[in-house]
């Protein structure tokens, strides 16, 4: 068990990453193949890096090293055909997928789970793969594995087709990492474990309380505290002092409170982007690349790899400063995750529970409070990232981040509207919202939108009183991914919002196809389309059900995806959907579980 301990500024638990299990020893293609990964990956035999990091070695990797050693000085010595003797190589999920265009965007979204559904794993030594005991749903094309922070949005298209049983799966996959692994890594391969993604593990199991029964949060408490720890681990090692960091942890301010930043711990290439980012630090002076991967890494840990968000030089990869900004959403989440942890410790209600969920419950207030003095700027309205060395707003990115203080309920009434009106006015466009301003070539820039921001940021400014706003842009977007999918059959990671007749670009691989996130965001805005809002709540304690509406929506930061109601929503009525209903086993009256100062 996780035993939780917060102060006013930082919340941790007495089990850490650094004290978990830690999993059997598991091929590392980078470290157990040394100068063979190197010299293929470097060879550009595969256009894509990731090909050979999830090829499956046919022999033991250091027999098949001593093989290479032999063999590569010999005058006929032909790499391609050594590799294709001694590795499989992997292939794409879905490929052999036939679409049926007289199909509509619906049917054919719900006829692909079972195509990028994989069984429960077979633990195999000479696979890349972390095994997972249960059933869980790919991204599709080149993503073989299950990505973090995808599931969330990929789980919003499971509930909508009635499948909670594959969520369920799911999150104890993600539960069952957190036990063996630390953390959720980027996605279940070995060479992923060095760092995470955009923590949306609370989000997930609100999703899931809500969408079966409110009691079914509690058993993800201990991993939702134990992912809590490995985020902010490392908090105790920081001094009173402003302008601190230690791996994800760092303080802004003299006395603040803590925040987050993104990170990894490893400084190399990525294996699954070797070839890139090797060449990218040969073009820097050797003190200078240990700081480029790192970079490099915790941008991919933010999900947005890569974007002029992170680049002090939109054009140039070179200038990533993504360690030195304390990110808007990442913050946000945290605060989220914090508040749902508060919740459930109350409800549960043993020894100890009520004082650690006031201290959860407080961090995150103060959580709140820090983000919104250091990331909103009144003068334009908007929510930026902040250079924690400085306190320096990064005002000349503006990006859909600002969206995320909206969704989950940072934002006070006056700058939710700001942020709203700005939005509506630069980021719009004929497909949706554009996720940034800034046409810089990289896939998370301009003309691009992205189905997990395009449904962050309708949600957001739904929550805040635009639904007008929210109609529009969901209109767009779903126009959008029909107009694709009658014309090639496909759902694809990603679309040009800007000009809709044009195929998305950008990055470092082609457009892919499949594609989780877009299905599971698809759905959830068609189905919301045809039986009027009801955005999903990451929260299992949202007031009300689909559509209901509780008499509170004066204020944002009181609705149902917050996962502890303000003292205001205390002495609230029982949900009108409930009002005439008998009480079922695990329905409760959450009044009683509210945490209040």
């Amino acid at each position: 068990m996780v035993s939780g301990v917060c102060t006013a500024t930082t919340c941790t638990t007495s089990q850490t990453s650094t004290n978990l299990p830690q999993p059997p020893a598991r091929y590392e293609p980078a470290h157990d193949l040394g100068v063979l990964f190197h010299d293929v990956q470097i060879s550009g035999m595969f256009e894509d890096s990731k090909t050979f990091a999830d090829a499956r070695p046919r022999l033991a990797p250091a027999e098949i090293t001593a093989r290479y050693a032999s063999a590569r000085g010999a005058p006929q010595f032909n790499l391609r055909q050594f590799v294709e003797e001694h590795f499989e190589l992997p292939r794409p999920v879905g490929e052999g997928f036939r679409s049926d265009t007289s199909q509509t965007m619906e049917q054919h979204i719900r006829a692909l789970w079972p195509v990028l559904t994989r069984p429960p794993d077979t633990a195999d030594a000479r696979s890349s793969l972390i095994p997972l005991p249960n059933p869980y749903v790919v991204p599709g094309g080149r993503f073989r594995e299950v990505y973090y922070w995808d599931s969330y949005f990929t789980m919003l298209g499971l509930i909508e087709s009635g499948r909670t049983d594959l969520v369920k799966s799911m999150l104890d996959n993600f539960a069952h990492l957190i036990v063996t692994v630390g953390h959720i890594p980027n996605g279940n391969r070995t060479y992923y474990r060095s760092r995470s993604q955009p923590p949306f593990f609370a989000a997930m199991v609100g999703l899931y309380a809500r969408a079966t029964d409110t009691a079914q949060a509690l058993q993800y408490l201990d991993a939702l505290e134990a992912e809590h720890a490995f985020w902010m681990n490392g908090a105790e090692r920081l001094a009173p002092g402003a302008g601190q960091a230690y791996r994800r942890v760092v303080r802004l301010r003299e006395g603040g409170p803590l925040l987050n930043r993104y990170w990894d711990d490893l400084p190399q290439p990525r294996p699954e982007a070797y070839r890139p980012d090797y060449e990218i630090a040969q073009t820097l002076p050797e003190a200078r690349r240990e700081s480029f991967y790192r970079n490099v890494k915790a941008t991919a840990e933010s999900g947005l790899d890569f974007s002029s968000r992170w680049m002090r030089d939109p054009k140039d990869l070179r200038t990533l400063e993504t360690t030195d900004l304390i990110p808007v959403d990442l913050n946000s989440l945290l605060y989220h995750a914090e508040r749902m942890i508060a919740a459930l410790r109350a409800f549960r209600g043993r020894a100890g529970d009520a004082e650690v969920a006031k201290q959860f419950s407080r961090a995150a207030e103060d959580r709140r409070q820090a983000l919104l003095v250091a990331a909103y700027d009144p003068a334009s309205g908007f929510f930026y990232d902040v250079r924690w060395r400085s306190g320096e707003r990064v005002t000349d990115r503006p990006t859909l981040a600002a969206a995320s203080p909206l969704y989950f309920g940072l934002a006070t009434p006056e700058q939710g509207r700001a942020v709203a009106a700005r939005l509506e006015r630069e980021f719009l466009k004929p497909g949706g919202f554009v996720t940034t301003l800034i046409p810089s070539g990289q896939q998370w820039d301009a003309p691009n939108g992205w189905p997990p921001l395009e449904w962050l940021t309708i949600e957001g400014v739904r929550r805040y009183g635009r639904a007008d706003l929210a109609n529009t842009a969901r209109d767009r977007w779903l126009a959008l991914n029909r107009r694709s999918y009658r014309a090639t059959g496909k759902m694809t990671e990603k679309y040009d919002v800007v000009d809709v007749q044009r195929r998305a670009g950008g990055g470092e691989y082609p457009t892919q196809d499949g594609f989780g996130w877009t299905n599971g965001v698809a759905l959830a805005l068609a189905a919301q389309k045809a039986d009027g809002p009801h955005p999903p709540s990451p929260s299992p304690f949202g007031r009300g059900g689909r559509g209901v509406r509780t008499g509170v929506e004066d204020d944002p930061r009181r609705r149902s995806i917050v996962a502890v109601p303000l003292s205001p929503l205390v002495n609230e009525e029982r949900p009108q959907h409930l009002a005439s209903a008998p009480w079922r086993r695990h329905d409760y009256d959450f009044r009683d579980c509210f945490v209040t100062d």
